[in-house]
């Protein structure tokens, strides 16, 4: 994942809304639509470009796919962050 990828994902409020939804609890694409203003195929979309990107990850649960947030990729955004403090 390169770092700008994570910021371009994190830049659009619908990806950061859905990340809000899985910090509280690993959802469906189903779940988080019901709670967004934009359809399903969007979500998924939003999805997609958060999986690429290193924010979530997916697993398969029977015929759903749950999503939850990849804290790994949070960290690599975290370190870049802290350079940028002053020691």
């Amino acid at each position: 994942m390169a770092i700008e990828d994570a910021f371009l994902a994190i830049s659009d409020p619908n990806r950061r809304t859905i990340l809000e939804e899985l910090r509280r609890q690993p959802r469906t694409v189903n779940e988080l639509a019901a709670g967004l203003p934009v359809s399903r195929p969007a979500v998924s979309q939003h999805l997609k470009v958060l999986l690429d990107a290193g924010l979530v990850s997916v697993r398969a649960e029977g015929t759903r796919r749950i999503y939850a947030v990849e804290n790994g990729g949070f960290l690599r955004l975290n370190l870049w962050l802290d350079q940028f403090w002053a020691e």
